[in-house]
């Protein structure tokens, strides 16, 4: 693991503007994503390093969300900055038409790690790209239509990709692409299929696909898309033997599968691709965020080859003028190869099997609001209940003003105690940077459990 025994202290910004002033310019000229401007107060951040961030009173929080599930590398890498300017001392930029050294190694390297014979890859600027461009290569190698995606899911925001994902962030955009036909994952905890046990929900979930199938017409499906581990809406792993079960559907009638790993890979799950825990190979895997970190924004499809021959006499119709970014290529070519040298796929592994589910599930004991806990490597989730024996959500699905009051009011103690926690409905996920020590891990836990005495103010059950 990388040293961060350097006392963090507070830092100025590159501009020198004091807190007033980042503030007030962002209320006043910044455009925020998902939210409604007028009710949020952004809090500026002054400096991060490790697995810290500082605002500009000085607070330092252990980071539990990791951002958005990306920083899986931690904050300020000095290998992956010194990589970043050294590509910038010599070639800032060059047109995707072109070669270049730092795309080729990047691909070269992420292809190395990639399972089964995906061996080529279309560089994006982030996920929602890149699974923009897998449907679009689906589509086109099966000449088919239709597309299966899963409500329990997020996929990206722009206009294909939000079509693709299932939960309330796409109500707005609707009507959206068409072709999308939703279907339900496997969720053992809240069983669409009235399942039992592991293997009953496979087989259910299984079997609901192919009705899925049977009904849609398979010969008019290109592709079902799935998060090989469902990331925002749940951080649900998948039970044993379902994705081989997808990739057997899918083998048997001619559709692409396509793994979204943007938010899984690289180290997340404890592996370089989440699929490898379960040694399932999709058609297409796509990918950003670990990568690199969000150095650089950088995202892409990883191609078998049996789909990229689709395009050996026929152009791809698909480009981006970033892609493949020089900047961004040699951003992940320096964290794969840190990755290598420091052990962290190794490192998140043992975190998940040693340090975090061990210490979430003696949390689970001392709590009532925990209903369940699920996860692998640095990528869990405590589902909040009012209820563990009726189930129910501690808030109500998609909750919004006075009904999320108690998710809010645990998420403050979390950040009043110096923890930055996930939060998202009923469920807080515990993702900090897959380079988190140990004793790090223990002291964010230790929060989480004065923190969850709000949340269990609000149980009602036994």
């Amino acid at each position: 693991m990388t040293d961060i025994s350097v006392q963090q202290g507070v830092l100025d910004a590159v501009t020198g503007a004091t807190e007033e002033q980042v503030r007030r310019d962002d209320r006043g000229h910044v455009f925020h994503s998902w939210s409604a401007q007028g009710l949020i107060d952004p809090l500026p951040i002054a400096s991060a390093l490790g697995s810290y961030f500082t605002d500009y009173s000085g607070k330092r929080y252990l980071d539990f969300s990791s951002q958005l599930v990306n920083v899986n590398i931690g904050y300020q890498h000095p290998k992956l900055v010194a990589a970043i300017q050294e590509q910038a001392g010599r070639l800032t930029t060059i047109s995707p038409a072109f070669a270049n050294d730092a795309r080729s190694e990047a691909a070269r390297l992420i292809t190395e790690l990639a399972p089964g014979d995906l061996n080529r890859v279309f560089f994006t600027n982030g996920g929602a790209e890149a699974n923009e461009n897998a449907l679009r290569m689906a589509r086109l190698h099966t000449g088919r239509h239709k597309v299966l995606a899963a409500y329990r899911s997020y996929h990206g925001a722009t206009a294909g990709s939000i079509a693709l994902t299932g939960d309330p962030r796409r109500w707005a955009s609707e009507p959206g692409m068409p072709g999308v036909v939703r279907y339900w994952g496997p969720y053992l905890y809240r069983s669409a299929f009235h399942a039992t046990t592991e293997e009953e929900e496979t087989q259910r979930a299984l079997q609901h696909l192919r009705d899925i199938l049977m009904v849609e017409g398979a010969h008019t499906v290109a592709a079902i898309i799935l998060e090989s581990v469902v990331g925002t809406n749940g951080i649900l792993v998948p039970p044993p033997g379902y994705l081989q079960g997808v990739r057997d559907l899918c083998d048997e009638f001619g559709i692409v599968m396509i793994a979204d790993e943007v938010m899984s890979g690289f180290a997340r799950c404890g592996e370089w691709f989440a699929v490898d825990h379960w040694g399932v190979a999709p058609d297409l895997i796509t990918f950003a965020k670990g990568v690199n970190s969000g150095y650089v924004p950088l995202g892409g499809v990883i191609i078998s080859e049996r789909i990229a021959q689709s395009f050996d006499t026929k152009p791809f119709p698909g480009g981006l003028t970033y892609s493949g970014h020089p900047l961004a290529c040699a951003s992940a070519v320096a964290s794969i190869n840190i990755f290598k040298e420091e052990g962290i796929v190794e490192h998140a592994r043992a975190l998940g099997e040693d340090v975090i589910g061990p210490g979430l599930h003696e949390l689970a004991e001392r709590h009532p609001s925990i209903g369940e806990v699920r996860g692998l490597g640095t990528f869990w989730a405590l589902e909040l209940v009012r209820d563990r024996d009726t189930r129910e959500p501690l808030v109500p699905f998609n909750a919004g003003g006075a009904d999320a009051k108690a998710m809010n009011d645990f998420a403050g103690a979390c950040k009043e105690r110096g923890l930055w926690p996930f939060t998202h409905f009923n469920r807080t996920h515990v993702v900090p940077p897959c380079t988190t020590t140990a004793d790090e891990v223990r002291e964010g836990l230790a929060i989480l459990d004065e923190a969850l005495d709000v949340a269990d103010r609000y149980t009602t059950g036994a």
